[in-house]
């Protein structure tokens, strides 16, 4: 199999991870994932069809393709992946880039290696995609937004800079890798019955108060009767 682009891991967690952007602007530390656990089944299909195909494997970052794709219910795969919080704002370091099998690299060495390469700094190689096309569509989606908004939700590499993340959008975030820790959870818990089906309790049995009072009767020896001494 061909070696694929924009395929990654946690390296602390071994979850996999679609990277939409290798470098965020203003953050060159951080990287926007995608954690492949926390879509639904026509999510998944849709980014990993994405990632695999031409359009995917010749784009500079993900993203770029990602604005150009539209999910199955319609809507653009980047600005909803960013307004429901799957664009996970993740340290480069903690990134390890799987292009195949057999071979690992991290990601934050993996862009300092195409900076040096370039002759630029790691910061430079943050890309913006903000195009006239993305605008349009977010327009038609949201009038009456402002210029800064529709930048920003055009683009959304830039809501993610240091200086940019509020604590709405990291609220999102967190809720978005609870959501996802819950559904590994329970995927694991599933297996682990599926090897060791739990035990099921055995009810003790029910008394009445008929049967609690047979059951002292025979516990209970019954008393002799006195006789009387018989005149003779």
């Amino acid at each position: 199999m061909q070696d694929l682009k924009h395929v990654g891991r946690n390296i602390s967690s071994r979850r996999k991870c679609i990277i939409a952007y290798r470098v965020v602007p203003k953050a060159s530390e951080y990287c926007l994932a995608v954690n492949t656990d926390s879509l639904d089944a026509e999510q998944h299909d849709s980014l990993m069809q994405l990632v695999e195909s031409n359009a995917g494997q010749t784009a500079y970052e993900l993203a770029e393709a990602m604005q150009r794709t539209r999910l199955p219910d319609g809507r653009n795969m980047l600005q909803a992946f960013h307004t429901q919080g799957k664009l996970l704002k993740t340290l480069t370091k903690d990134i390890e880039m799987v292009p195949n099998q057999q071979t690992t690299i991290n990601l934050a060495e993996l862009n300092r290696m195409i900076a040096e390469h370039r002759g630029v700094s790691v910061e430079d190689l943050a890309l913006g995609i903000t195009s006239r096309e993305a605008k349009a569509d977010y327009l038609a989606e949201n009038p009456g937004v402002v210029e800064e908004e529709v930048r920003e939700q055009a683009d959304p590499a830039l809501a993610y800079g240091e200086d940019l993340l509020t604590d709405e959008k990291l609220a999102a975030q967190y809720r978005s890798q609870a959501d996802a820790m819950y559904k590994e959870a329970k995927q694991l818990r599933d297996q682990a019955d599926e090897l060791d089906p739990p035990k099921k309790k055995v009810a003790a049995p029910k008394t009445t108060s008929k049967t609690t009072k047979a059951a002292s009767a025979k516990a209970t020896p019954a008393k002799a009767k006195k006789t009387e001494p018989s005149d003779r």
